[in-house]
């Protein structure tokens, strides 16, 4: 659990910012649940409650935090600024970007493993292989595989050999973390079938099979993100009349 000392003297917001985003990581309160409220941070950080105000709103702005009326603060990202160099965490809709951020990936992976058939080195492959297994076997044990998801598909991208696709990593890699975040690691075993399915293609230098392989992958995850957005809606329209 994550430990802090009461502050001796009151501290700029964004010094507070700071320690709130560790307190977020580290506790950890996870994707979907609620912080503590505004005079229970206020006795924790040993602030006044306008800076933890001051504090909320800002990573709200930043895509962090989401107030719901009448039921309280709740964390919607975990993305710091190093993981975000695109500023995409300033898009408060985080179902909506990634929805966009899943046809840019469907405009641009199929393509990619396509391309990755043609110049992938024998060494090149192997690391593919070790990365699908190693993806499989975190995820499969309850552990976080995102970290190997994203060093999977970059494994790939840099198979293609073009050094554009080198630049657009950056959009990948934000893809998949905001979909991890969505969706809370929901999707096993359609994750490790494409991801296998995908390997072999490239390894047999099919083309055609890494492609198609990508296009399921990206499916899988693009149906399940929607019917989490559904639900989130469902959720949010109950609390709504709650209110009322």
């Amino acid at each position: 659990m994550y430990q802090i000392e009461k502050m001796s003297k009151k501290l700029l917001a964004p010094q507070v910012e700071e320690e709130l985003m560790n307190y977020i990581l580290h506790e950890p309160i996870k994707i979907g649940e609620k912080i503590p409220n505004e005079y229970e941070l206020a006795e924790r950080f040993g602030v006044g409650r306008s800076t933890i105000r001051e504090t909320v709103k800002s990573l709200v702005t930043k895509g962090i935090l989401e107030v719901r009326r009448g039921s309280g603060t709740y964390v919607v990202s975990t993305s710091s600024t190093d993981e975000d160099p695109l500023g995409l965490a300033k898009f408060t809709d985080k179902y909506k970007l990634a929805l966009e951020l899943f046809e840019v990936r469907l405009m641009l992976e199929p393509e990619i493993a396509a391309l990755a058939c043609e110049y992938a080195t024998q060494e090149e492959k192997e690391e593919l292989k070790r990365l699908c297994d190693e993806t499989e076997q975190l995820y499969t044990s309850g552990k976080n595989h995102t970290a190997k998801d994203i060093a999977f598909h970059t494994c790939i991208a840099h198979c293609s050999r073009n050094r554009v696709v080198e630049l657009l990593l950056p959009i990948i890699h934000t893809a998949i973390a905001t979909f991890v975040n969505l969706t809370n690691r929901c999707l096993m075993d359609e994750t490790i079938e494409t991801h296998r399915a995908i390997t072999e293609a490239i390894i047999k230098k099919d083309a055609v099979g890494a492609k198609c392989a990508m296009i399921m992958h990206l499916t899988y995850n693009r149906q399940m993100l929607l019917k989490r957005k559904e639900e989130l809606m469902n959720t949010k329209e109950k609390d709504k009349r709650y209110d009322e």
